[in-house]
């Protein structure tokens, strides 16, 4: 029989039996004109494609398969998968008449393998009590492959993509079906493992023919394959590394599959670290960071990946390198897909721009992220606001702590004389001219009060406030206070309070109501930058331990901590909803001593409408053995130094012994104690996230 009448049988039969049929000897004399890919390959009635919007059966868990019935379903997925591929093969032979005659006995022994692996599995099926049709079959695999435009693409997209992906199945499954007693079901499995192994190395041996030779394997492979497949389609339930090695993959290749993700059908979030949003909202295009807070941002662009699922987009500037993410993916967290931006935006003509995603989440919404974002807003799941709809003048109001004085002010005109609270005139005092500014002091001295801050009312933490603590104002103060004034920011002009326990609130604003995240104990400097987050086991609902002990009464402090803050919350769902704010946002409160030593509480000091290290907290713990206790720090130049580091990589290298212990047993890995670098060492320059986590009792 000549090649060609033979893939016509194949493709074209709507005969099982002729499909799964092959001469002993095929010749290739005529191979015949080229044809164009049909919509779908000839099959019986029973085996057609079942239409996009028929759900599939759900797929067997690895739990299940004690069951004969969920082993026929799973069998069923594969032996479709099979005829599948049988058919693609011989559309590769009418498609491609003209490629190298190697190329196409190779096709033919491979298609050869197929048919033998598909009657392989209609048997066991049948043994099991199932025939071939009785569930719903996908055509995914014909969708994806069959637009090829030259043999390169086949060789990607069905070699090196779903046959490599079966490297995975078959090895994973011929254990499962080990475990459960089914040796049949494993042999079959083993025997269509080793076969996929020459498969893929046949793949792989006429790509790297057909690519440009100056590429290297991986990069020509993720530029061959055509979206929506990617390579997070060529791997399966875990990555067998010696399967693959066996096919001649090389090891570079190897390790950028196994940390690569892209979703596989779930329209993703798309995350970005515009950490100095304050800064743009303060001062719009006029802002320019500083060397020091430019290079911090870069250093932590990638942290919103521990915010975001697996199918969800981090934007970034730089993708973190292959070694700092496989060590992300040991420590037991899924990882996102990485794309890079391009001078600091997504480019409206890029392929990443054409992609539907479901909703925008910057770490705060404002102009640098409005600009960002911009060329997604007509991707965006219907009804989902574009980039310019979610920032406006009401939301930016927001971030003023003019704003947050006002609102403490609101919550504690209905709180009555308490003495664990603080009190009105601790709320702070807004200002917009010189003179206001003076008085403001002048009466906050009058009270008694001689310790004086002032902040500028939006800016970035840390670089925008100044200390009054001479007896009278030096002129370098006044300089301060008149040029910020200047500069159209107002300022807000507050009694010092000595600060003995700082903590946060994390809330996520949904169309629903405001939800609360958790509490977390928050460490800051002198000068109010931040160092660090720490969360008890019970962080979801309760206030931080520390900061109930503070107080001896009333006896009911925690009951009365707890009804407070479900009062302001309240309120300030009513504020959010007023503006239609939706995210994440964090309030900053501290408990401070008097001056005759008495605890009060301070519980709005600044509400934060975006992400926050305290919310990065409280997602980091969802990866924390139960009971924990876990910290985040960011560790500096200086903290090196006084702990006898030079650089980030020596610091981390020490940390190796403390690995985290991911546990077996359950859904999600869990880490038993340990330290995890939350960005990569060897790239940062002036600063290291780490998280730890220990015992409840532990100290980090």
């Amino acid at each position: 029989m000549e090649l060609r009448e033979l893939a016509e049988q194949v493709l074209f039969s709507t005969s099982l039996e002729e499909k799964l049929s092959c001469p002993d000897v095929v010749t290739d004399e005529n191979p015949g004109r080229a044809i164009d890919a049909p919509e779908k390959p000839g099959r019986p009635a029973t085996l057609s494609f079942k239409s996009k919007d028929v759900s599939r059966s759900e797929f067997p868990g690895t739990h299940e398969l004690e069951s004969e019935e969920n082993r026929s379903k799973l069998l069923h997925f594969f032996a479709n998968h099979e005829l599948l591929a049988t058919e693609l093969m011989a559309l590769v032979l009418l498609k491609f008449p003209d490629a190298p005659s190697a190329f196409r006995k190779g096709v033919l022994q491979t298609m050869k393998d197929e048919q033998t692996h598909t009657r392989m599995y209609l048997k066991r099926m049948r043994d099991c009590g199932m025939e071939f049709g009785e569930l719903p079959l996908s055509g995914y695999f014909w969708r994806m492959v069959s637009p090829m435009e030259h043999p390169i693409d086949y060789v990607s997209s069905l070699c090196l993509t779903f046959e490599q992906a079966n490297l995975d199945f078959s090895k994973h499954f011929a254990g499962e079906f080990q475990k459960v007693g089914d040796e049949s079901s494993a042999k079959l499995m083993e025997k269509i493992y080793r076969d996929e192994i020459g498969h893929v190395a046949y793949g792989l041996k006429w790509f790297r023919r057909w690519k440009d030779p100056a590429q290297t394997d991986w990069d020509a492979f993720c530029q061959q394959l055509k979206f929506p497949l990617s390579p997070q389609r060529a791997k399966g339930l875990s990555l067998n590394v010696a399967g693959r090695k066996a096919a001649g993959l090389d090891p570079e290749f190897i390790s950028r599959l196994e940390v690569y993700s892209q979703s596989k059908g779930r329209t993703p979030n798309v995350f970005l670290f515009n950490a100095l949003a304050e800064g743009f909202i303060a001062r719009g295009s006029r802002f320019t960071p500083g060397k020091f807070q430019a290079q911090l941002a870069r250093d932590l662009e990638n942290l919103p990946q521990f915010l975001c699922r697996q199918d969800d987009v981090v934007l970034v500037q730089k993708r973190p390198s292959v070694e700092f993410l496989s060590k992300i993916k040991r420590a037991g967290f899924a990882l996102p897909e990485f794309v890079e931006l391009n001078r600091g935006v997504v480019p409206p003509n890029g392929e990443f721009a054409q992609r539907k995603i479901n909703t925008l989440r910057p770490w705060a919404w404002s102009p640098d992220s409005v600009a960002a974002l911009s060329s997604l807003s007509g991707s965006a799941a219907s009804g989902e606001p574009s980039a310019n709809q979610r920032f406006n003048d009401n939301i930016a109001r927001l971030y003023s702590k003019s704003w947050s004085a006002d609102f403490l002010r609101s919550v504690l005109s209905e709180q009555g004389d308490r003495s664990w609270l603080c009190t009105r005139d601790e709320a702070g005092i807004a200002v917009s001219r010189f003179k206001e500014a003076m008085d403001a002091i002048h009466s906050i001295r009058r009270r008694g009060h001689h310790r004086i801050v002032i902040k500028e009312a939006v800016g970035v933490a840390g670089s925008n406030a100044l200390r009054l603590w001479e007896p009278e104002i030096l002129d370098s103060q006044e300089k301060w206070i008149e040029r910020a004034l200047k500069s159209g920011n107002e300022l807000v002009v507050e009694s010092w309070l000595d600060r003995v326990a700082d903590f946060s609130v994390q809330l996520e604003m949904e169309p629903r109501g405001l939800k609360l995240c958790g509490y977390t104990t928050l460490i800051n400097d002198l000068k109010g930058q931040f160092q660090a987050n720490s969360a008890e086991p019970n962080h979801r609902k309760k206030i931080p331990s520390n900061v109930r002990a503070l107080f001896a009464e009333p006896v009911d402090i925690a009951n009365q901590l707890q009804l407070l803050y479900a009062n302001i919350f309240e309120r300030l769902e009513v504020e959010l909803r007023k503006v239609g704010f939706l995210g994440p946002i964090g309030i900053d409160s501290f408990v401070y001593q008097t001056e005759d030593g008495q605890p009060r509480l301070k519980p709005v000091v600044e509400i934060n409408p975006r992400y926050t290290m305290g919310r990065l907290t409280v997602e980091l713990m969802k990866h924390a053995f139960p009971g924990s206790r876990g910290e985040f720090r960011i560790i500096n130049h200086s903290q090196l130094a006084s702990e006898g580091f030079d650089d980030f990589v020596s610091y981390a290298e020490s940390l190796e012994t403390h690995r985290p212990i991911a546990l077996e047993g359950h859904p999600k890995p869990k880490i038993r104690g340990g330290t995890v670098c939350l960005n990569d060492p060897s790239n940062a320059q002036v600063c290291l996230a780490v998280f730890y986590v220990g015992t409840a009792s532990a100290k980090t």
